[in-house]
């Protein structure tokens, strides 16, 4: 049987993927999912109450990814930009109303990450009840660095976070302080959607987000996972 190559009005933009610890191929990535306010501490700091979190997600278009060593353009319409360091999880099998004791299955890998956001932006936002997403999905608002496949480092689930900016140390946590852990992550946004190899999931930021100038040069990093370095512009 004959196969139809499709044609476009114009050349589909290239796809959105990013780098793999020691592979040639890289992963491609499909959706970016992000987790809000999953520790504590952060919780408090916009505001919160912690103890009446339950998991809620927000996404970021797949080609506002950059990698590491990339540059960001200080991005319009804020004064305000903010970092929040994370780990990333990496889904590399599909499914949905995934149990949390086989959440690990789904996980192909881990990153480092970087959740930019417009904060002046989200707070208009917020106020006005009006959704957010331009303030979290703007163009190049989501770093992430080289996946370290889960079949080389494991599952970690205790490991130092930190981000710097200059040199300078800026958030400094452990990703054992979540308040909902990847697994129950995984779990809790198959219930909402089908997860597809290829998805991302930024896992929440600890205390200490903060703001961000022309020049500055920041680094999230997760112990035994590996880093993300960029530039703002």
């Amino acid at each position: 049987m004959r196969v139809m190559t499709p044609s476009y009005l114009f050349a589909p933009a290239p796809q959105p993927s990013v780098a793999v610890q020691g592979r040639a191929e890289r992963l491609p990535v499909r959706r970016i999912y992000c987790v809000g306010r999953n520790y504590a501490e952060h919780a408090r700091e916009m505001g919160g109450d912690p103890r009446n979190i339950t998991p809620y997600f927000f996404d970021k278009p797949a080609d506002a990814l950059v990698a590491d060593g990339g540059i960001v353009p200080y991005p319009s319409l804020t004064a305000e930009l903010h970092h929040e360091a994370e780990l990333v999880l990496a889904i590399g099998a599909g499914g949905r109303d995934i149990a949390v004791e086989n959440a690990r299955d789904f996980i192909i890998g881990y990153a480092a990450g970087i959740d930019l956001t417009r904060r002046d932006v989200q707070a208009a936002a917020k106020q006005a009840g009006k959704p957010w997403t331009m303030a979290k999905g703007f163009d190049y608002s989501a770093p992430v660095g080289a996946v370290a496949l889960a079949a080389a480092i494991g599952h970690p689930r205790k490991a130092r976070m930190t981000l710097t900016v200059n040199g300078e140390t800026r958030q400094d946590a452990d990703i054992a302080d979540m308040v909902w852990s990847p697994d129950e992550i995984v779990a809790a946004l198959s219930r909402e959607i089908v997860l597809a190899p290829g998805d991302l999931i930024f896992t929440g930021t600890p205390a200490g987000v903060g703001a961000l100038v022309p020049d500055d040069i920041v680094t999230a990093g997760v112990d035994g996972v590996g880093t993300i370095t960029v530039s703002i512009a």
